[in-house]
């Protein structure tokens, strides 16, 4: 299995999330629970780290770290660790209590940390039986699904604000703030004047179980390790580490990429012909030509590709970069063409 891509920087934001071997529940009871949370202040205190969210389910969790110290994979893996002992002492069990290494991404505070909080806030509702599995929430944000009834978004507010094992009732006011974790800047991140900033929270969060649940982030997720603008992207490439044989993201996050509009005018310049003559025009290899090197090159999304293009569907960018690149390995004239291209971009692609 490779391993997964690690970027430690003082300073930086963090969701980490692990889950129990084959599914299982790592929290049993009230008592499990209870003793996590005092791992967590442990952790606060001998890794210095910040916590400013975490929910706690049956067989997972997610926490929201800030880093003072280069040491994510420390602090997660004592907390796995010493939990894992404890848990199977305690049930007088044996083997590996998590599901392979924890999971991790780098987050860009200033875009994502209050949506981010948001949803790790809602997960004791996003589930099946309130009527929100995967099925359905992918429905919602279709758009295909009835809208909620009043006493279910009542009863789903209810379980969000008294659920006890998750950071939400102390940010909202419901409960005392322990004195390992940090609120405030989520908080302000959310707005409102100071004495109003919990209240504006509590509608941020919850405008979203009564509107239908929010766009998951990880749909924006650069080399499953990153959840930030091209920005926030640049400044992390000194921070980037790993073997690049195992970690091929550490490699595309290490390099620079092109802009979508640099690839336009290179197709442009070895086409000699303008976008807007053969962009609309289905089967073109050199509409395709741009669209595979937005998606391999640029690291576009296909939404994003189809949206940045004007294509109604991203399955339709989809299958222009499949045919593309099924005709790049058959023919040597379109690979001729496809070196002009990446060389004009400094980019280095096999054909």
């Amino acid at each position: 299995m490779a391993r997964p891509l690690r970027i430690e920087r003082p300073g930086g934001w963090y969701h980490l999330t692990a889950r129990g071997n084959e599914r299982r529940p790592i929290f049993r009871d009230a008592r499990d629970r209870k003793h996590f949370c005092q791992l967590l202040a442990e952790v606060v205190s001998r890794f210095q780290v910040r916590l400013h969210g975490y929910v706690l389910m049956v067989n997972h969790y997610h926490l929201i770290l800030e880093l003072r110290e280069a040491n994510l994979s420390r602090a997660a893996q004592w907390l796995n660790l010493s939990y894992s002992v404890w848990f199977n002492r305690r049930h007088q069990r044996s083997g590996h209590l998590f599901q392979g290494r924890f999971k991790s991404v780098m987050v860009s505070r200033e875009e994502w940390g209050l949506a981010l909080s948001r949803y790790v806030h809602l997960n004791p509702v996003r589930v099946g039986g309130f009527g929100l599995s995967k099925r359905e929430q992918q429905r919602i944000r279709k758009g295909v699904a009835e809208a909620p009834e009043a006493a279910g978004v009542k009863e789903r507010i209810a379980a969000l604000r008294r659920y006890p094992w998750s950071s939400y009732p102390a940010y909202v006011g419901r409960v005392k703030r322990p004195q390992w974790l940090e609120c405030d800047e989520i908080l302000e991140l959310g707005g409102g004047k100071r004495g109003r900033q919990r209240e504006c929270y509590r509608d941020y969060v919850e405008a979203a179980v009564r509107e239908g649940l929010e766009k998951s982030p990880w749909e924006e997720l650069k080399e499953q390790a990153v959840l930030g603008g091209d920005k926030f992207v640049e400044k992390l490439r000194p921070y980037v580490r790993g073997d690049e044989r195992e970690q091929r993201g550490a490699k595309r996050l290490a390099v620079a990429r092109p802009g979508f509009a640099s690839v336009i005018e290179a197709v442009e310049r070895v086409k000699t012909e303008k976008w807007e003559a053969f962009r609309e025009r289905h089967g073109d290899r050199g509409r395709d030509m741009v669209l595979y090197l937005g998606r391999k090159a640029c690291g576009l999304k296909l939404n994003a590709l189809a949206k940045v293009t004007g294509m109604k569907e991203y399955a339709s960018v989809a299958m222009a970069v499949k045919r593309y690149e099924g005709n790049l390995k058959r023919n040597k004239r379109e690979q001729l063409l496809f070196r002009q291209v990446t060389d004009l971009l400094n980019v280095k692609m096999r054909p």
